[in-house]
């Protein structure tokens, strides 16, 4: 794969035992040493014309000037140092290249992945939280729609629901957003009935579900009902929002997704990517266990260079079953 990656983020530092901490970057890089096929791009700072069309120019205004005086607690989990700016610009600048470089003859060892840090999806239009300051999967959607795309889809698979990504699109109908989290984490947000408004009724789609999820029960989310959803809103560009903390080994969630599984489920997304004819591109979001981590993010470099990850032959759970049953009711599934 291409990954984006720039050493600004780095310098975000959040302290010490922060789950989302340099470390994770450097895991990440010290895993892929062994991999082949592995190029690194540098890509430029996010524009902040497109950063203020998702973000509140106030907000970003103030976010900026809270860096320049030092940073601090923006809130209690959510930490800035005066280089958290140039980091939050360069992590969004990676998602840009990352939309950017996807398109649906670029497959293999060119697709792209952008390791940046912050991560980007708990940003709201208007405020900072969860770790996250700039959206970056959302700056990048909006850049793709002012080159040229005519929609945008972006799966969320971190743990937690991507509240910010869905709140800055949820009226919108150029951005499909769909995710798979955990009942009952942070932000409290995406529950079933949270499909969309106005123009943007039926382009949101969030299964949740109960802590002890495994592999079977992802994959069952989106063949079932994440994966036609997409093919049939037929975006040009598919993003994946790509957190790893549903890992069974990640230290602060309750699922059980395994390192194997996160090849399976890359590899249903070049699938339907191309299914759709669509460019395909990654942005890192969560992941805090940092052997794990690193090993998922192997994992679907492996898959881009040619491993064939194996499915589970497990069933899916009956929690997930009636999760799933009750997505289909809201009007979401195949068709």
């Amino acid at each position: 794969m291409n990954f984006g990656y720039r050493e600004v983020c780095l310098d975000h530092d959040t302290g010490e035992r922060h789950p989302e901490s340099p470390d994770r970057l450097r895991a990440v890089r010290r895993a892929l040493k062994e991999c082949h096929g592995v190029d690194y791009v540098a890509a430029d700072d996010a524009d902040l014309d497109v950063v203020r069309e998702v973000h509140d120019a106030d907000y970003i205004e103030e976010f900026r000037e809270y860096c320049d005086d030092g940073g601090g607690h923006w809130d209690a989990d959510t930490v800035a140092v005066e280089a958290t700016w140039d980091a939050a610009l360069a992590s969004a600048g990676l998602a840009v290249w990352a939309a950017e470089a996807a398109g649906p003859d670029v497959r293999a060892r060119q697709t792209p992945f952008a390791l940046g840090r912050p991560p980007g999806h708990h940003a709201v239009g208007d405020d900072a939280m969860g770790f996250c300051f700039i959206n970056n999967a959302g700056v990048a959607a909006q850049a793709a729609l002012n080159q040229g795309a005519d929609s945008v889809a972006i799966f969320d698979w971190d743990v937690h629901h991507g509240n910010g990504t869905q709140d800055i699109f949820y009226d919108r109908s150029d951005v499909f957003y769909a995710s798979i989290h955990e009942d009952g984490l942070f932000p409290g947000t995406g529950d079933i009935d949270e499909t969309g408004v106005g123009a943007g009724e039926g382009a949101n789609v969030n299964v949740v579900y109960q802590p002890g999820a495994d592999t079977a029960d992802y994959l069952a989310a989106i063949d079932e009902v994440i994966a036609p959803e997409i093919a049939d809103y037929d975006p040009d560009l598919l993003l994946v929002s790509a957190g790893f903390d549903a890992h069974e080994h990640d230290p602060i969630s309750r699922m059980q997704v395994s390192t194997e599984g996160y090849g399976v489920m890359t590899e249903r997304m070049v699938d339907l990517a191309d299914d759709c004819d669509a460019g395909l591109g990654f942005v890192l979001e969560g992941g805090y266990g940092l052997d794990t981590l690193s090993d998922s993010i192997k994992m679907v470099h492996e898959v881009f260079d040619g491993y064939q990850p194996v499915a589970p032959d497990d069933d899916v759970s009956e929690a997930a079953r009636e999760v799933l049953d009750e997505v289909v009711a809201q009007g979401f599934g195949s068709k």
